[in-house]
Order: C-alpha cells, then sequence, then structure tokens
C-alpha cells in the first residue's frame, strides 16, 4: 500500500473513534457491536407508544391523545436521525 492510502486510513479510523467510540472499540476487540446509526431501541419504543396512544385516541374520540400521540411520534422521528449529535454541536455534513 502506498504511503498516502495508509495516511488516508489512518484519517478514517481516527473520524471513526471520534464519531462512534463505542463502535470503534469494538472493532478493535472483535466483539460485534452495531454503529450508532442502527441503534434505535428507545426510537422504536417510544413510536410505539405514541402509534398506541394515537389510535387510542381516534377510537375514543379524545383529542388529547391524538395530540399527544402526533407529538410522540415526532419526538420518536427525532431519535431516528444518525446525525441528530452532529446538529446538537454544530458540526456541519460533508460529503467528500
Amino acid at each position: 500500500m502506498a504511503a498516502f492510502e495508509d495516511r488516508r486510513l489512518g484519517d478514517l479510523a481516527a473520524q471513526l473513534r471520534q464519531d462512534d467510540p463505542r463502535f470503534a472499540r469494538a472493532l478493535e476487540t472483535g466483539s460485534p457491536c452495531r454503529p450508532r446509526e442502527y441503534r434505535h431501541g428507545v426510537a422504536w419504543l417510544l413510536l410505539a407508544v405514541a402509534l398506541g396512544g394515537f389510535v387510542l385516541g381516534i377510537v375514543v374520540g379524545h383529542g388529547l391523545l391524538i395530540a399527544g400521540g402526533l407529538v410522540l411520534a415526532g419526538l420518536a422521528a427525532h431519535l431516528f436521525d444518525p446525525d441528530r449529535g452532529r446538529v446538537r454541536q454544530g458540526i456541519a455534513r460533508t460529503s467528500e
């Protein structure tokens, strides 16, 4: 491998360690771990609760339950965003 390719691989490894340290440690030790973009357990749970509240609000005919279900669905959708940590820190996404 050429020196510039080694440098690019080192840069990629450093970026990975900065973006998702848990995943980088798992790669180094050889134990499997999902990348941050695919860890959505809380988001799915919140989305299920939101859907349940929304459907219950429609069945019962209660506007507050419908509104609460929609708000919770919006919160769950925000949790599915893979770049929410970067947006919070003010780091722009670059496409190279």
